[in-house]
C-alpha cells in the first residue's frame, strides 16, 4: 500500500476509534490510541477490505527485454506474472505489512517493480526491462554470476526461496546447540503427524510463497521383518516426475501416469535401506512416496489442478532459448522475451515444456 494510502487509513481509524470511545465516555486522558484492541480490530478490517479492493490492471500482453541470455528468467517471470495470488500481493505491496524482518526487501520490491511493468494499465510500455531486478538477484544468489544461459527450474527454486526469505512472517532462527530428541516409540496417526510437522515448519517459516507453492510429502518405510511402519515428511515446491517407458514412441504418456510411477512402491535391499526404528538394523523394506499435503500451486497437473502457463525449451543442455506460454482469459499468449504473440491452445508444445504451473481447481478464478 502506498504510504500516503497508509496514513490516511491511520488518520480515519484513530478518528473513528475517538469518536466511539468518547462516545461511550471510554477514553482516558493521554492514551495512545493505537495500541488499543479497538484500533488494532478496525484496522484489520479496514486492511482485509483494502486488499479485497478489484486491482486496476492492464492487459499483462507486455514483452520482458532479454538483457543477455535471459530468456530462462524472462519465461519464468512471465509465468509467476500470471499467478495471480503472487501478482496481486506483489502489486498491493501486502509483504510491507506481513514480513517479520526490518531489512529493506530489495529483491522483491524489483520483482514488484518489473510486475508494475508487466501490468501497467495505461500499457504505456510494451517491454519491460528487468536488468535492474537480474543484477539485485544476482547479488543475493552469486550462483547466478556471470551472462551465460542458466536452468530455468533452478532459477525458480532460488528465485522463490530469496523472496521467500526477504518476506517471511517468522523472524530468523539460529539453529540451537542443542536439541531434543524426539520420543521413538511414540506413534500418531498420520493425519496429527502429518499436521504437526507442517505446524513445525510454518513456525519458522511463513509467507505468500508457502502460502502458494509449498506442499508437504510423505516418504512411507515398510520393513518386511517385523512389519514395522515409520513416516518422515518434508516439504517442497517442485516434483520432478519419472517418465513411463513405452514400446512405442508414438503413445502419449499422460501425467497421471507419471504421477502414479512417482508414488510407486519401491524395493530396498538391506544394505540400502535405512535402520528400522524396531529392529534397530538394516532389513530388506519398501519405499513410497506420497503427496501429504497439496499445495494451491504447483508444476505438475492432476485431476484437481488447471493448466495456466508453461516454460518451454528448446535445444541442448547448455545451449538453448526459453519462452514462456500463459493463459489469458479464454486464449493463450506465447512470451518471447519482448515479443508477444497470441496462439491457440493446439499450439502449446508439449514436447518442449520444461517448468508447468497448475492452480487448484477450487481456486480458479479469472485469470485477470
Amino acid at each position: 500500500m502506498p504510504r500516503a494510502a497508509s496514513d490516511h487509513m491511520d488518520n480515519s481509524c484513530r478518528a473513528l476509534c475517538r469518536s466511539l470511545l468518547s462516545q461511550n465516555g471510554l477514553q482516558p486522558e493521554g492514551t495512545d490510541i493505537s495500541q488499543s484492541v479497538l484500533y488494532t480490530s478496525l484496522m484489520g478490517l479496514l486492511l482485509v477490505a483494502d486488499r479485497e479492493k478489484e486491482l486496476p490492471l492492464g492487459s499483462g500482453q507486455v514483452g520482458l527485454r532479454n538483457v543477455g541470455n535471459t530468456c530462462f528468467l524472462n519465461a519464468i517471470v512471465q509465468c509467476l506474472s500470471h499467478t495471480r495470488g503472487l501478482r496481486d500481493y506483489c502489486l498491493t505491496k501486502s509483504y510491507l505489512q506481513d514480513m517479520c524482518s526490518s531489512q529493506e526487501p530489495e529483491l522483491m520490491n524489483e520483482f514488484t517493480k518489473v510486475l508494475e511493468g508487466l501490468w501497467d494499465v495505461d500499457g504505456g510500455d510494451t517491454t519491460v526491462n528487468p536488468g535492474k531486478f537480474y543484477r539485485v538477484f544476482k547479488e543475493a544468489v552469486p550462483y547466478f554470476s556471470g551472462y551465460s544461459q542458466q536452468d530455468a527450474q533452478e532459477f525458480l527454486r532460488f528465485l522463490l526461496d530469496q523472496l521467500h526469505t526477504e518476506i517471511n512472517r517468522r523472524p530468523a532462527q539460529h539453529p540451537s546447540i542443542t536439541t531434543t530428541p524426539e520420543p521413538t516409540y511414540t506413534r500418531f496417526r498420520i493425519s496429527e503427524e502429518a499436521s504437526a510437522m507442517w505446524k513445525r515448519h510454518l513456525d519458522r517459516d511463513d509467507s505468500i510463497i508457502v502460502d502458494l507453492f509449498s506442499g508437504q510429502l510423505r516418504s512411507s518405510l515398510h520393513c518386511s521383518v517385523c512389519s514395522h511402519y515409520s513416516n518422515t515428511f518434508d516439504v517442497f515446491c517442485d516434483l520432478s516426475l519419472p517418465i513411463p517407458k513405452r514400446s512405442d514412441s508414438r503413445v502419449t504418456v499422460t501425467l497421471r501416469e507419471c504421477l502414479d510411477l512417482f508414488s510407486q512402491e519401491e524395493k530396498l535391499e538391506q544394505e540400502n535401506s535405512p535402520m528400522c526404528e524396531r529392529c534397530n538394523r538394516r532389513t530388506e523394506s519398501t519405499k513410497k512416496l506420497t503427496i501429504q499435503r497439496f499445495p494451491k500451486i504447483l508444476v505438475i497437473r492432476p485431476v484437481l489442478y488447471d493448466l495456466y502457463a508453461l516454460c518451454n525449451h528448446v535445444g541442448t543442455v547448455n545451449m538453448g532459448h526459453y519462452t514462456a506460454a500463459c493463459r489469458e482469459g479464454e486464449g493463450w499468449c506465447c512470451y518471447n522475451d519482448s515479443c508477444v504473440t497470441q496462439i491457440s491452445e493446439d499450439q502449446l508444445q508439449s514436447s518442449q515444456a520444461y517448468v508447468l504451473f497448475y492452480q487448484l481447481k477450487s481456486s480458479t478464478t479469472s485469470r485477470k
